[in-house]
This record gives structure tokens, sequence and C-alpha cells, in this order.
């Protein structure tokens, strides 16, 4: 478990994290979410003791990263995965790391094929790609198998198979109990991915709950609506309350009446219906509202979304 209190870190005259508390817990993904220049990977680095905080504490399993007898078997960190010897092989940096953790050789070999790096472990570490070096960093923080895993931008740089793959093990770690907090700008895969949210806004706490809540909380539901009777059954929904949009392509937005209600007005009315679609909001656009004033510079208006905030 990680429990960040009052947690508090300045530079100068700038506060970067402001008196930022919450827990997570094993047993569940937990997303860390915020603008740029949030304060997610300040924290981060204050829980595993890189950073000395000016004020509050951030411990793992009830103590300070710096008090853990044998720090990679309880946290396995990944927050920047190109921080290696750039002349060592993959193998040997992670036998480095087992060494000095009194790990078993053995230990090299099953990382290694866990994160897909067999064919490349004897090749210097500095001529990897972004995604390779990925790998590398998950392999170093799987290493002492540990029971608490803090990773920043896990699949940058993977393909869309490392993805999923980043995605399956992140799931399957948390279902063996273990503590998973990730951070990540792509709202599309943590939509898919944390259970929980951790949300912070100018190193200030703004969310903590379940995605599910997160979404529902921060976004409206609507239904899609299509019908050769367009103009009329918008004239019904509209009059039995419902807020209609018409999208550029002929169909209806409805929002303020369920599916089950607009199916009643089209028989009601005689109207056809081709489709009728509840649609929830998204992970993005309930991001993008409640951080709308946390953000260090402004969206163009008409500006199009790719399914990432950066």
């Amino acid at each position: 478990m990680i429990e960040v209190d009052d947690l508090t870190k300045r530079y100068g005259d700038k506060t970067a994290v402001a008196g930022l508390s919450f827990t997570v817990g094993p047993g569940i993904v937990t997303g860390f979410l915020g603008p740029n220049g949030a304060g997610k990977s300040t924290t981060m680095r204050m829980i595993l003791g890189l950073d000395r905080p000016d004020g509050g504490s951030a411990t793992v399993d009830g103590k300070l990263y710096r008090d853990l007898p044998q720090p990679l078997s309880v946290v396995g960190a990944l927050l920047e995965a190109r921080a290696v010897h750039s002349g060592r092989s993959a193998y040997n940096h992670l036998l480095c790391l087992a060494q000095s953790q009194g790990f078993a050789r053995r230990r090299v070999d099953e990382v290694i094929e866990l994160v897909g790096l067999v064919e490349v472990a004897h090749k210097r570490a500095g001529g990897f790609s972004l995604g390779m070096g990925q790998r590398l960093g998950l392999a170093a923080a799987l290493l002492g198998e540990p029971s608490v895993l803090v990773l920043d931008e896990p699949v940058n740089g993977l393909d869309p198979e490392g993805v999923l793959w980043i995605r399956n093990l992140m799931k399957r770690l948390a279902s063996e109990g273990r503590t998973v907090f990730v951070s990540s700008h792509l709202m599309n895969e943590m939509a898919v991915t944390a259970d929980h949210l951790v949300v912070i806004g100018r190193g200030k706490l703004i969310a903590d709950c379940s995605t599910e809540e997160f979404i529902a909380s921060n976004t409206e539901r609507s239904v899609l609506v299509r019908s050769p009777d367009g103009g009329r059954i918008a004239d019904a929904i509209a009059a039995a309350g419902g807020r209609v949009s018409a999208n550029g392509d002929g169909s209806l937005e409805v929002a303020d009446l369920d599916s089950t209600r607009i199916w009643e007005l089209a028989v009601d009315g005689g109207f056809v219906l081709s489709e009728l679609t509840p649609r929830r909001g998204s992970l993005e656009k309930a991001f993008m509202e409640l951080t709308r004033d946390s953000v260090e510079y402004g969206i163009p208006s008409g500006s199009a979304s790719n399914g990432s905030v950066q």
C-alpha cells in the first residue's frame, strides 16, 4: 500500500505539490492523472525517496522508501526507462541490480523472458529503441517480484501489441493482490486499464474515486438517435424535456431523456427509428472538464482530439 499524507514540495517560489493526501491500495490498478506540470512526477519521486518533501510524508507499506531493508523486493519502479548505462547489456544491467539486492541470477533470465528481450539481452542498452528501453525498465521494476509497482508512462514508445501486453500485465499483477500505481497521459488506455483514479492539478488533489464514478460525475450520458423523421421526433423529444443537438451526419444527440423514454415517444408518434444507442461520456472528456482550470496552457477552440492529453 502507498500512503501519501499532506505531501508538499516547493522549488523556489513554485509549489509543485501542495498538501497532497491519498492512498493507493492493493488488488486494483490505480491511475494517476493530471495535466503537464500538475506534480505527478514529483509525487512519484517523493514516494521513491528521490526527492525530499518540504512537508508531509509518502510511505510504502508504512515505511519511508529509505527505510526499506530490501527496496526492490517491496517496490518496483519505472520512472525513466532510459536511465541505464548505455554501454552495458540489458542482461548485465539487470544482473547488477539483482546482485545489489541478493536476488538469484535465474531471476534475471525470468524477467528478460517475461518482457520479451531474450533476443537482445546481450546487446548494449544504449542501442535500444524507445519501446525496448521501456521493456528493460519494466524488467528492472519486476526483478524483485515486488508487492508495489510505481510506473510512469509505461506504454510510452510501445506498439499496439506491446500496449495490450502492458495492460494485461498490470491487470494480472493487481489481481494477484499487488498495488499498481500508474501515471499516463493516454486517456483511452487508462479508461480500460485503471479501476480507480487519483487526479491532481497544480499539485492539489481534485479527484480520488473509481474510474466509473469519475466519468459519470464529470460527463453527461446521452442517446444517439437516427430517424428519417428527424425533425418531428426532435420536436417530440424537446417537448418531453429532452435536450436535442444535431450531429453533422443527420443523427441527433439527446440528453436528459433515456433510450426507453425516447422509444416510447417514437411509438406514440408513429416515428421510425433506425438507431437508438445509449452513450456514456469518455474518460478524456471527463478529465478535460475537471482539469480545465489546472492546465498551464489554453486549448485552441476547434482542436481535434486524438484520445490523449499531452
